[in-house]
Order: structure tokens, then sequence, then C-alpha cells
């Protein structure tokens, strides 16, 4: 799952307007963001093992801390309780931990059992949608494209970069993940792992896009003073 998690991010916005896009981004790839870093770091190992599934050639055999799902909920309640802190609004905070939670979930989808419930655990979780290429493109093209409806709707463009800098993260997103379906394995793990920080750029795009757009007025809604541009 990898375009999935930012769809997920991209709808947050719906149920928490006042935070910026990038946060939501980094809550819904937070696993994603740190285990790249536990990677590089030997603490967590993964292998480049073609055929491991017809989507990746990945073979995720240890990743405890990033993946398991007590640490997930663990990164859950921690992110939470950050942006709590730094909002003073519990509304956000639950939709930050609720998106970290939901990266597990949607991985739970597509990966074969290995994600473990906690580490030294023998359990492993996986429905291993990865298997089928044709069902992996439809669950996570779906994903996405529901979320960024629900981002659209939620939100409008202050000027022309809060336009165009949407639909070139859009397509930027979209031709990542089509050249890593179809494109070559990887040639190392360091590479992975190197590759994976780079996502952090995409928060930072995120962030960026959010500083031109900003909610739009809902029927019903506070007044638009409430509503005011995401930090």
């Amino acid at each position: 799952m990898f375009i999935g998690h930012f769809g997920v991010g991209f709808a947050g916005k719906r149920f928490a307007p006042k935070l910026s896009l990038g946060t939501l981004f980094l809550a819904a790839q937070f696993l994603d963001l740190l285990w790249p870093t536990l990677i590089l770091l030997g603490i967590e190992k993964v292998r480049i093992a073609p055929g491991a599934t017809r989507v990746t050639p990945l073979d995720f055999y240890h990743y405890p801390i990033s993946h398991s799902l007590v640490a997930a909920l663990g990164w859950a309640l921690l992110i939470a309780l950050l942006v709590l802190w730094a909002k003073r609004k519990a509304v956000p905070a639950a939709v930050a931990g609720v998106l970290v939670a939901s990266h597990w979930v949607l991985d739970l989808l597509v990966h074969r059992p290995d994600l473990p419930l906690i580490w030294g655990s023998p359990l492993r979780f996986g429905f291993g949608l990865w298997n089928s290429v044709a069902g992996t493109l439809i669950v996570e093209l779906s994903i996405f494209a529901v979320g960024l409806a629900v981002y659209v709707a939620a939100t409008k463009p202050r000027d022309r970069i809060g336009s165009w800098s949407l639909w070139a993260l859009v397509g930027f997103l979209l031709a990542v993940y089509f050249s890593s379906l179809f494109g070559p394995p990887p040639p190392s793990v360091k590479a992975i792992g190197w590759a994976g920080e780079a996502m952090w750029l995409l928060v930072v795009w995120g962030y960026w896009i959010d500083r031109h757009r900003e909610p739009r007025a809902m029927a019903g809604a506070a007044p638009s003073g409430d509503a005011s541009v995401p930090q």
C-alpha cells in the first residue's frame, strides 16, 4: 500500500480542516516514514525476493517497531497527543491518531501474512491482496480517488499555486506508484531505505499545497473566523 495512504491523508481534511495537508500526510504515512530509518540503522529488516508477491518483490520479515499492531497503536497515541498539545483541540488530535492507525489497517489488506502483532510474537497477519495486481489497483486507486475528491470538495485554492501544486503532486504520486508497481526491483536494501526517506519531501509538499488552499465554507458550519488557514 502506497498511494492509498495518501488518499486517506487527503480525506482527513474533511474531518480536521485546521490540520495542514502536510500533517495529515505525516500521520497517514507515519509508519512508512519511520520504517526507512530503522532499515538504514539495521534495526528492522527487509530483503529483496522477486516473486514474494505479484505486486512487490520485498519480503518484510522483521519490522515490529514500525509495523506491529501494538506499535502502530502506540505511535497513533503519540501523534494524537502531540497534535492535542499543539492544537489544544480533541478532534484534530483524534483524526491524526486514526490516520496513523489506519496505515496498519490498509497494510493488512494488501500484505501477505507478515504484519506482526507485537515484537517477538509468532502471529502474523495479512490478507494478501498483493497477490492480485488487478485487485491491488482497484482497491488502492479507489481509496486514493475518493480521498482526493474529499479533499478537493473540502478546500479551494487561494491562488494559482494552490491549484497546480495539488495536481502536480497527484501526477507525481501516480507516476511513482506505477513505476514501482511495474518497474524493476530495487537494487539494494540501502536504496529502499533512502527512497523511503525521500517520502518526507511529500510531507513538505503537502504543507506547501495547504498554504495556498483554504477550507470551503460549509452549510451549517461555524462562522468563517473559525476556519482559519491551516498551520
